[in-house]
C-alpha cells in the first residue's frame, strides 16, 4: 500500500484535473483549490494510508472544519471588497453633486465672487470676552473689520456679505480673513474655515477624492468640515 505522501497517489489526484498538461494561465486558475478538490485529495489520503497505521479519525475532522473556516473566510472577505468597491462609488456619485456648491475648509484666504458673501467659521479652543473679524483685499490691506463680541468655546460661524457700511459691494477677487479672540487685552489667532465654491472633483488613482475650490486650489474631500 503506498503512502499519502508518495508521488504516485498525489500525481493520480492532480491528473484528474488535468493540473500538469494546462497552460500557465489555466494553471494559475485551477490551482485555486475548492471544496470538490479538497474532498478528492482527503479520499485519496485515506485511500492511500498504510493500514497498519491508520490515521487519526480526529485529524480528519481538524482538517475539515480547517477547509470551512478558510473558505468562510474566502467568501466574508469576496463580500467586503464588493461591499467597499459599492461604497466608493456611491461616494464618486455624490461627490458630482458638491460641483458648483459652497464647501469649508481650513484656509485664511478665499475668493469673493459676483455674488454672494464668505461664510467664516472660527474654531476658538476656549471661550473669550471679545473677538474680531478682520477682512483683507489681494494687497493686503484692511477692508473691513467686526466686533463679534464674547465667544463661546468650539466653532462658531459667520458671514461677510462682501458689502461694505454704504451698502457698496467690494470687487471680485481673493479676500484674506482673520480672526482673533482678546483676553485681558492680549489677541491671539484663531483657526479659521472659509467657504468656496466646488469647481470640479478629481478621482485619484486610488480612488481617493480631491475638491478643486476657487481660489483655494484642490483639497481632499476628507479636509471639508461643513457643506452648504
Amino acid at each position: 500500500m503506498s503512502d499519502v505522501n508518495s508521488s504516485g497517489a498525489l500525481s493520480k489526484v492532480l491528473a484528474d484535473y488535468s493540473l500538469t498538461r494546462q497552460s500557465a494561465a489555466e494553471t494559475k486558475k485551477n490551482n485555486e483549490m475548492g471544496r470538490n478538490e479538497f474532498l478528492k485529495l482527503l479520499v485519496a489520503q485515506l485511500e492511500n494510508q498504510d493500514p497498519t497505521k491508520p490515521q487519526d479519525n480526529g485529524e480528519f475532522v481538524a482538517q475539515l472544519a480547517q477547509f470551512s473556516s478558510l473558505e468562510e473566510t474566502q467568501k466574508m472577505s469576496a463580500s467586503f471588497a464588493g461591499f467597499a468597491s459599492a461604497f466608493q462609488s456611491t461616494q464618486h456619485l455624490q461627490a458630482t453633486s458638491l460641483v458648483g456648491r459652497p464647501v469649508h475648509v481650513k484656509s485664511d484666504s478665499t475668493a469673493l465672487g459676483s455674488t454672494g458673501g464668505v461664510s467664516v467659521i472660527a474654531d476658538l479652543a476656549a471661550s473669550t470676552s471679545q473677538a474680531t473679524l478682520s477682512v483683507y483685499d489681494g494687497a493686503g490691506a484692511l477692508v473691513d473689520s467686526y466686533d463679534l463680541g464674547p465667544q463661546s468655546a468650539g466653532r462658531a460661524e459667520f458671514l461677510w456679505t462682501g458689502y461694505n457700511a454704504d451698502e457698496q459691494r467690494f470687487p471680485a477677487g481673493m479676500y484674506t480673513f482673520r480672526v482673533a479672540a482678546y483676553d485681558g487685552g492680549t489677541g491671539r489667532a484663531v483657526p479659521t474655515f472659509l467657504s468656496a465654491n466646488v469647481n470640479s472633483v478629481t478621482i485619484e488613482p486610488g480612488g481617493s477624492l480631491t475638491l478643486n475650490l476657487a481660489g483655494i486650489g484642490p483639497k481632499s474631500l476628507d479636509e471639508v468640515i461643513q457643506i452648504n
